[in-house]
């Protein structure tokens, strides 16, 4: 599996470089059928943005005024899933799986469970190697269709979605560890389907911060992965500019993709 940690200027040029990631495996995939090239990638965005799920419609699920009076963009990911709002403080992971080496994936709510069966577990030992308040670190686990939370009240810290390829899965997420969640209270709208654990309370009720530092969690998301057998994970500065940069031109800067529902 390739290790990229990688962070691009901006939140259009991250997005697209995710994709690019899924379309260039899948074409790896096509052109040499038995090389197996999984990637994990992580990155956090250095500046806020909305980001809407590919069949989101702004208007139920974004306070777009607010956002366009504090000129923070609106942009589309090609993911499914629920809006959330990025940037410093919110840690992201990018995960291209291979669909044929890992059948089980193939069905959406297996490979929620498979993976955040996984990134919980590693990030359950990291608080408890930091001796982290029995409270906070008291039943990390998938809630929902596609979230982990914490603590006695099922507080959410990551949500996750995906995007099929032909022989590859591109599985996405949020971890909050130092987000403003009152910002989020101000530029989102409840979303018009919600798990039943939220129980209707509020973004500033219902998300709340994950009590680990930065470089605690990106360890545990590694580790989350270094525990698979199947092949190591490689450290990488290799990624596909040509593709990203396109993508970004046809889809992630442009009005027509962003906006359109």
């Amino acid at each position: 599996m390739r290790l990229l940690e990688l962070t691009l200027p901006t939140p259009a040029e991250n997005l697209a470089l995710d994709e690019a990631l899924l379309a260039e495996a899948d074409e790896n995939a096509s052109s040499a059928p038995g090389m197996l090239r999984e990637t994990l990638r992580i990155w956090q965005s250095p500046q806020m943005a909305v980001v809407v799920g590919r069949s989101s419609r702004i208007d139920d699920e974004v306070q777009v005024a607010e956002c366009c009076r504090r000129r923070i963009p609106i942009l589309r990911r090609p993911s499914g899933g629920a809006t959330v709002v990025i940037g410093p403080g919110c840690l992201m992971y990018t995960l291209v799986l291979n669909l044929e080496s890992r059948p089980i994936l193939r069905a959406a709510d297996q490979a929620h469970r498979f993976v955040l069966d996984r990134l919980g577990i590693a990030l359950r030992g990291a608080i408890g190697d930091k001796q982290t308040s029995l409270s906070a670190s008291w039943g990390i686990t998938g809630r929902g269709t596609s979230d982990l939370a914490y603590g006695r009240n099922a507080m959410k810290f990551s949500g996750n979605a995906i995007r099929y390829g032909r022989r590859y899965l591109l599985y996405h997420g949020t971890i909050l560890y130092d987000f403003d969640i009152d910002l989020i209270e101000i530029l989102l709208k409840t979303p018009p389907i919600v798990p039943d654990y939220r129980r209707n309370r509020k973004h500033q009720d219902f998300l709340a911060n994950l009590p680990l530092a930065e470089d605690q969690i990106r360890q545990a998301v590694i580790n989350a992965w270094q525990s698979d057998n199947r092949t190591p994970i490689e450290p990488s500065t290799q990624w596909s500019k040509a593709r990203t940069t396109a993508l970004l031109a046809h889809r992630y800067s442009r009005p027509e993709w962003n906006q359109r529902r």
